[in-house]
């Protein structure tokens, strides 16, 4: 094998050298392409492919529009075809959805998500087509409660009774469902969730109905049974109003204090307190209102109302009128026969009397308007309490200090806060809240100094550390000036002494010349031959030379001068 090797990399070698470069660069080009082809190929085969949600399409443009929304806030990658069918990565992710759709009732009618299961089969009989179903259905079910993220366990049994002749004879379809949740999930006193598997249950299976399903959980507890968690669900409407009201009062409470603290400061409003007492029933509000009919509405601009209104207009109007005078008479027939008069008229005969009756009926149209309206919970009363502190002010002496007392500690003075401040505190708390008196809101601003003693210790202690220090470095300033001017004074004294002591040296050595010079112009005179010593006159020799050099470069010798005088 190891030979066949060598022979054939030996051949592709014989043959590479024979090749000229566009035959080599041909050969790249392939090899290139091969390989381009391999590995889009793999990755054609290995791309998911779409998994359709529904066997149907969804025409319904809104309900289309509300599941694409309900599946984009999952975060789950959905396509629409253009013939409306929702398709998603994978059948896993189309479990979840369908369970989610499901618990919302965002599900097209009419659609039954099972029949994309139905495969028919010509060599199976009906009975073996119907358990398969069964199994599909019974296992379908299972499979999308289970991939509830609440859910790490489910068991769902479905019983399907035969077919009766007569409808009054047929047992319904019933169904039990144990379940058991995840560590730290709340699908057992969430109702919403328990009633989103219920309605799964019901669209999957044909002919089941709500008091025939049973959910429990892995201890036997009966999930579904909303009657007896009525109590529960109450205790849990209770526990979110008072959340509710936690949060509004924490929102206006972070309103106050900022609004206040950015006046008052941090330290000086500390504490607020705040009770809002809300009405959280919901209530149903009709009313009727009555008003005028308005013939012609106000022109705009003017700066006086020309309106013409009328409280109401006639609709139907009808009037009588009855008159009657004079002696009543009633014939009574032929002679022999009684009349048939009432006994009541019969004492009236012959009697004179009048009447005069009127009667005007007119009916009115006048605006009328209902309205209905659902109130929300809303605000009963709010009560609000703040308390702002005043200030302190030191007091000083006549020099300006701080007046120190005999315990030791700085005497101060405490400013409270004035009467236009609270007013404005309080109008500024009410003006936030939407402060209303017929509701009964109360706002009440005290000035109650707080407890600042530590506070104070600890600044008393800052101030008489701080004067301690400047005192320290007051006396050490003052020390280092009088060493520097006694150095100074030291330095000068010396100098001054130097000066005097060479003035004198240079006066005596002059003295000593002069004499040194008046004795050899004497000896000179007198023809003395006078012997001078070697240092003698190498000393005269310099003092000569110093004074041509002075003659000659006076700036210089005042240089070396100065050089001098600096050194020593």
């Amino acid at each position: 094998m190891n030979e066949f090797l060598r022979k054939l990399i030996g051949r592709v070698k014989e043959l590479w050298g024979r090749w000229s470069m566009l035959q080599r660069i041909i050969l790249i080009g392939i090899v290139v392409a091969v390989l381009i082809g391999i590995i889009a190929l793999f990755g054609v085969s290995s791309s998911p492919s779409m998994v359709m949600l529904y066997n149907r399409p969804v025409n319904d443009e809104a309900l289309l529009d509300d599941i694409v929304r309900r599946i984009n806030e999952e975060g789950i990658e959905v396509y629409v075809s253009p013939t409306n069918y929702i398709q998603v990565a994978d059948a896993k992710t189309a479990k979840r959805v369908r369970m989610i759709l499901f618990a919302e009732d965002l599900v097209p009618k009419g659609s039954n998500p099972w029949s994309i299961f139905d495969k028919p089969d010509w060599s199976k009989t009906d009975f073996e087509r119907k358990v398969n179903l069964q199994r599909a259905q019974t296992r379908l079910v299972t499979d999308h409660i289970k991939s509830i993220d609440d859910i790490s366990d489910v068991k769902v049994n479905i019983v399907w009774p035969e077919k009766m002749l007569f409808r009054s004879e047929q047992k319904p379809v019933s169904a039990s469902v144990i379940i058991r949740p995840k560590h730290g999930s709340d699908i057992a006193q969430n109702r919403k969730k328990i009633e989103g598997i219920q309605k799964l249950l019901k669209f999957a299976i044909e002919g089941l109905i709500d008091e025939n399903i049973v959910i429990t959980d892995h201890t036997g507890f009966v999930l579904n049974d909303f009657d007896n968690i009525a109590e529960a669900d109450q205790q849990g409407l209770i526990e979110r109003r008072a959340k509710f009201i936690l949060s509004e009062e924490k929102k206006y409470r972070d309103l106050i204090l900022s609004s206040l603290q950015h006046i008052y400061t941090a330290d000086r409003v500390r504490d607020l307190n705040i009770k809002i007492y809300m009405d959280m029933s919901k209530k149903v509000v009709e009313t009727e209102e009555y008003f005028p009919i308005t013939i012609r509405p106000r022109t705009p601009g003017l700066s006086y109302d020309d309106s013409e209104l009328l409280k109401s207009i006639t609709r139907s109007q009808s009037s009588s009128e009855t008159k009657w005078e004079g002696t009543g008479y009633n014939p009574e027939g032929p002679a022999g026969v009684e009349g048939q008069t009432p006994p009541a008229f019969r004492d009236m005969n012959n009697l004179y009397g009048r009447m005069t009756q009127e009667t005007n009926t007119q009916n009115e149209e006048i605006n009328r308007r209902v309205i209905q309206e659902d109130r929300n919970p809303q605000i009963d009363r709010v009560s609000i309490s703040v308390n702002i502190d005043g200030t302190w002010k030191m007091k000083y002496d006549e020099k300006g200090k701080p007046i120190v007392l005999a315990d030791g500690s700085l005497d101060r003075e405490y400013v409270p806060l004035s009467p236009e401040d609270k007013r404005a505190a309080e109008l500024l708390i009410r003006s936030a809240i939407g402060f209303s008196q017929s509701r009964g809101d109360t706002v009440e601003v005290t000035n109650m100094a707080v407890d600042r003693r530590k506070q104070h210790g600890d600044e008393d202690t800052a101030y008489f550390r701080k004067k301690q220090v400047q005192t320290t470095v007051l006396v050490f300033l003052s020390g280092l000036t009088i060493l520097l001017v006694s150095f100074i004074l030291f330095r000068m004294v010396s100098r001054e002494m130097e000066r005097r002591r060479r003035i004198a040296e240079d006066e005596r050595s002059r003295r000593e010349q002069a004499i040194r010079e008046s004795a050899i112009a004497q000896a000179e005179e007198e023809g003395v031959d006078v012997s001078i010593s070697v240092e003698e006159r190498t000393r005269m020799e310099l003092l000569e030379s110093v004074l041509n050099m002075a003659k000659e470069h006076p700036e210089d010798c005042a240089q070396l001068i100065r050089t001098w005088l600096l050194e020593e």
